[in-house]
């Protein structure tokens, strides 16, 4: 699907038959904040059965003001998302505003100094917030711009809201992958304009970290740089992929020939989808699928 609108556009929507707009209290809501996108999901709390997917692409924005402006255009416009009585909405922030510290250290009070010392961070026009992993003993501290979160904040009033961190998403949803099948991969998510890395020992978090790529073959320098200084190989380490990127695209032939043990992820089994999401590959949208792990 293809809507354009002055500031948005809609490139993906799959939407299962079974979606009961009179059932949203039973209904959990994803959302998922960019800078330049803007992902939606909504899962059946009592089935895990994913209904909705929407992935828009939005306007460059100059300020958080002009960002904010476009999100409420994308929400008036949408018969769902202004809606206040779902069970659960979770709002993940796509940016890189974050810290994580060993949950033995974290301190509450501490939240600000330590975002500082990842990140520029402007008291006056931002919020910061923290989420406890729950499969790692780590926290997330993580920034979002005040005026959008003051806003959320407004709109689901009534509803059980929680924000975390796209890394977040994303080191949940790797562990539980890693739990399945066993494996101490190198975990890549290829976002647009961003590779996050992550990597395990022993189903613990090893590392994390997200990279700012402006060119293709930035790929492949960050991701040696990690290989290198974790002494990993990358004749024989095995890279799991997920994100932005076709199977049959030159990009994947690209990274096939630096990575011999290189293989797509697939979706993830806590949910159930409907056969309309075929027509979406197993690969994509992992970490918006991923929100349903944070509580």
């Amino acid at each position: 699907m293809d809507t354009t609108a002055a500031s948005y556009r809609l490139i993906k929507k799959i939407k299962d038959d079974k979606f009961d707009v009179d059932r949203l209290h039973d209904y959990n809501l994803h959302i998922q904040i960019g800078v330049r996108d803007l992902q939606i999901a909504v899962v059946d709390s009592s089935n895990n059965k994913c209904l909705l997917l929407e992935d828009f692409l939005l306007e460059p924005a100059k300020t958080y003001a002009e960002l904010l402006n476009i999100l409420k255009t994308v929400f008036s416009d949408h018969h769902l998302l202004m809606a206040g009585f779902w069970k659960r909405v979770r709002v993940s922030v796509k940016n890189s505003k974050f810290s994580l510290v060993p949950s033995s250290l974290f301190v509450q009070d501490a939240l600000m100094d330590y975002l500082k010392l990842n990140a520029r961070v402007n008291e006056k026009t931002e919020t910061v917030l923290y989420y406890k992993h729950i499969k790692t003993t780590a926290t997330c501290v993580f920034a979002i711009n005040t005026g959008i979160y003051n806003w959320l904040n407004e709109l689901y009033v009534n509803t059980d809201l929680v924000f975390i961190h796209q890394s977040s998403t994303l080191i949940e949803g790797v562990i539980n992958n890693a739990q399945i099948h066993r494996k101490e991969s190198m975990y890549l998510y290829i976002d647009r304009f961003k590779l996050h890395i992550v990597t395990l020992k022993n189903n613990k978090l090893e590392y994390y970290n997200q990279f700012t790529v402006k060119q293709f073959n930035d790929y492949i320098r960050y991701i040696m740089l990690v290989m290198k200084g974790l002494n990993r190989s990358q004749k024989t380490s095995d890279v799991i992929l997920w994100g932005y990127i076709g199977k049959q695209s030159p990009h994947y032939n690209e990274f096939y020939k630096y990575i011999k043990n290189i293989s797509f992820g697939d979706r993830p089994s806590y949910l159930k989808y409907g056969y309309m999401f075929d027509e979406v590959q197993d690969h994509h949208f992992f970490d918006l699928y991923s929100m349903h792990l944070c509580d």
